[in-house]
């Protein structure tokens, strides 16, 4: 067994310990895009949950923070690039492993779309202001280039600029919930703290979008070549980013429904509720910089989704499951180009087609969102059951090891069953079978390299247990 840096690097040819907690806790961060849930996500989640909003943000952060637990038994005994395609290979071995390195592979793309569609809607709002509009095709073009080229050129630029991102975010966004809460007199508002008017159906389905808002948390864990003391940085930004993110959250979504009370124009209804409560608060100029933060956000987001998706594709690539050009790591970068350059494509393509369609930039954020949640639901559900299995087989299987794993997953099952019933409107009640042909034909696929390479299963079991004692 060797744990020199150098060894890593030799191996896999990415940047070995580059990056520090600060950078690591910006990929998990940004891949939530904790912006998109005040600015864009708010609105629906207030339709069905009313003045319960916050609760169903703080019963998700709840219930993701169980999530984590589970996520950081593997993060802080291994670390690889290969996220929780290794850790779920790890504790319920290769078949399953590979069925949620494909799911996470559709989580981190469609991500990246719904991230994009969401700059595009943005740009195309600004855009407004000086009177004309861009077509979103073009938009969404600009957008994969310039994250491509950003995650091409190396992580610790593009981590840099997710971390400034992030903070000039928040700021932006508090500073306007002060606002708003100094013009109500920071009077607690009773409405929403006695929940009138939800009900537990209600609040139910606001939970399964509220859960969909925090999508993407553990990205970090991709990081796990490229960080310093990834045993020890890694588990810590899972649970941080967590917590953060929630807190966020929470507040947030309290000011925003306080904000919009006694105003004619209801949260639901509302297409730029942040800017809205700008210019209610006599701050408009405040709702064009939010504006401006958000889509700069949402491009931090879908550079993240690029970074995170293609060092899925690197380790399955390695392991044999793809071709071994996508396990290429570019000489002088040492950034994984050709996954780079894979995701990007496929990010840019599905998005852009819609746009030819005539759909407009939200609607595609809600259809790639949404689709894009069922990949991350179900490598969450695969990691909590894996957890106690992995830490059985260590001998370290404590009772709380398994209480963790079934409030996760019990926690869990809300969201996915509250995705297909009650049944969804057109099209959305379609989107769960057709990521379930996803999942089939990635299991297909891998069906088919195990009959054309017999050894293949027992090839990846080595690389997981190899990857498994390196650090």
């Amino acid at each position: 067994m060797k744990n020199s840096s150098q060894d890593r690097q030799g191996r896999s040819g990415l940047k070995s310990e580059c990056l520090g907690f600060p950078a690591i806790l910006s990929l998990g961060i940004a891949n939530v895009a904790p912006t998109t849930a005040p600015a864009m996500n708010l609105p629906p989640i207030f339709a069905y949950s009313g003045n319960g909003t916050w609760l169903a943000f703080l019963i998700a952060t709840i219930g993701l923070v169980f999530v984590s637990l589970n996520i950081n038994q593997f993060a802080r005994r291994k670390a690889s690039s290969g996220s929780m395609y290794t850790y779920v290979a790890r504790g319920l071995g290769p078949t399953i492993g590979v069925l949620c390195g494909w799911a996470l592979t559709i989580a981190y793309t469609f991500g990246g779309m719904a991230a994009l569609a969401g700059a595009v809607n943005y740009v195309n709002v600004l855009l407004r202001l000086l009177g004309f509009q861009v077509f979103p095709f073009l938009i969404f073009a600009i957008c994969v280039g310039l994250a491509g080229f950003l995650a091409y050129k190396g992580i610790e630029l593009s981590t840099m600029l997710m971390l400034g991102v992030q903070v000039i975010s928040f700021l932006l966004i508090l500073f306007l919930a002060l606002i708003v809460l100094s013009r109500h007199g920071f009077v607690p508002d009773m409405a929403q703290l006695s929940l009138q008017g939800v009900s537990f159906q209600n609040l139910q389905l606001g939970l399964v979008l509220a859960v969909f808002s925090f999508a993407g948390f553990e990205s970090a864990t991709t990081l796990g070549e490229e960080a310093k003391k990834p045993l020890k940085f890694i588990p810590r930004a899972v649970l941080v980013s967590t917590v953060v993110v929630g807190l966020f959250f929470i507040f947030t979504s309290y000011v925003e429904v306080l904000g919009f009370e006694g105003n004619q124009v209801a949260l639901d209804k509302s297409d730029a509720p942040l800017n809205f409560l700008a210019d209610s608060a006599g701050v408009s100029f405040f709702g064009v910089l939010i504006s401006v933060d958000t889509v700069i956000h949402l491009f931090a987001a879908s550079l993240a989704c690029v970074t995170a998706g293609a060092r899925i594709l690197l380790s399955m690539s390695r392991h044999g499951l793809l071709h071994r050009s996508v396990a290429s790591v570019h000489q002088r970068n040492q950034t994984p180009h050709v996954a780079i350059t894979l995701v990007g494509v496929v990010m840019f393509l599905v998005p852009a087609l819609l746009s030819l369609l005539d759909i407009k930039a939200m609607k595609i954020f809600e259809y790639t969102g949404t689709f894009a949640s069922y990949g991350f639901m179900l490598t969450y559900i695969l990691v909590s059951v894996a957890a106690p299995v992995y830490l059985y087989k260590q001998r370290r299987l404590r009772t709380r090891n398994v209480v963790l794993a079934v409030l996760a997953v019990l926690f869990l099952l809300i969201p996915v069953v509250g995705s297909v019933y009650p049944v969804p409107p057109d099209p959305i009640n379609k989107l769960p079978l057709l990521f379930l042909v996803l999942i089939v034909l990635g299991g297909g696929w891998f069906l088919w390299r195990c009959w054309r390479s017999p050894r293949l299963i027992d090839q990846i079991k080595r690389a997981v247990e190899a990857n498994h004692n390196e650090v």
